[in-house]
């Protein structure tokens, strides 16, 4: 079975980690979101493809769910002795190295498809990871403060203010030039399904869907998703920040009108969630918290059954 999934996140990371374990002879290419990366103290940083990769390599912190495991912080601590900023996003030094290599690489000429394939050559994930694009893109938000209407980079909103500050508007820069990475739009074409986890539905899945041609190749696909929203809340993180700038509730119903009929075929939802409907869309509740490997495994396994009922 080829499998390709579209993930950004902690919750997409871990949910790949159920998929595999679910389906251990499926080829799985997982499309990651770019739109969260940025460059700090002059290295390239790519938190969701490395969440991505350290979650399915063995070497993520278990704990926080991103950054390395057995982690120290001396760089972090020097840099900010000698007052360099920003000093709200915590590099760690083991991932550190990981920037460093992907800097170097990018300035080699390399494209960020060609420097992930080798940086997964390190950590084998066990699946295909491309990024969405090799072409730059960045999100980020319009926000009002003290210091009038302005946009800042989704990092910096969602890191250091936490989303406190209401979202105005959220813009992938670089959106309407960026085009697929090589690999992309082929595994999405040879697959037998696609799965889109519960990462974010803006941010996350949303910035890939923003990529000319990646959603057009979805719509000829089986596409389950698995609901981010449960009983009306994110399962984790600040999902409901997201959606409500974009005018969004923050429902499982919501999230799926959002995507759209056009887009997906199956939908997977909370047990609290079961009343959700959409025309041409098939709804199964099934238990949706991803509470330890064995649960994750079954919401992947009931995301690969609906598929199979679909097709």
């Amino acid at each position: 079975m080829r499998i390709v999934s579209l993930a950004g996140g902690i919750g997409g990371a871990r949910f790949l980690r159920g998929l595999k374990s679910a389906a251990p002879d499926a080829k799985i290419t997982v499309i990651g979101n770019t739109g969260d990366d940025i460059t700090l103290f002059g290295l390239r940083v790519s938190p969701d493809l490395d969440t991505v990769m350290y979650t399915l390599g063995g070497g993520i912190d278990e704990e926080q769910g991103w950054g390395r495991a057995k982690e120290s912080h001396v760089v972090k601590e020097e840099l900010a002795a000698y007052g360099m900023q920003p000093q709200w996003f915590g590099l760690g030094d083991r991932d550190f190295a990981t920037h460093i290599v992907r800097t170097q690489m990018l300035g080699a000429g390399f494209p960020l498809s060609q420097v992930t394939e080798a940086l997964c050559t390190r950590w084998q994930p066990g699946v295909r990871l491309i990024p969405m694009s090799d072409d730059r893109t960045e999100t980020h938000v319009v926000v009002s403060d003290s210091q009038g209407r302005r946009a800042i980079h989704f990092q910096e909103w969602w890191v250091r203010l936490r989303a406190s500050l209401p979202a105005e508007e959220i813009v992938l820069v670089g959106a309407d030039d960026a085009r697929p990475a090589p690999g992309v739009v082929e595994a999405i074409q040879e697959a037998d399904v696609v799965i889109l986890p519960p990462s974010n539905p803006v941010v996350s899945i949303g910035t890939i869907l923003q990529v000319k041609g990646i959603r057009e190749a979805l719509t000829a696909k089986t596409v389950v998703g698995v609901s981010p929203i449960i009983g009306g809340a994110p399962v984790r993180g600040m999902a409901d920040a997201c959606l409500t700038a974009i005018g969004v509730e923050t429902s499982a119903q919501a999230v799926l009108e959002h995507y759209g009929a056009d887009l997906i075929d199956g939908w997977l939802v909370a047990e609290e969630d079961a009343g959700v409907a959409l025309d041409g869309v098939r709804v199964v509740a099934r238990p949706l918290l991803m509470s330890d490997p064995e649960a994750t495994a079954a919401i992947a396994r009931a995301a690969l059954d609906l598929a199979g009922e679909l097709t």
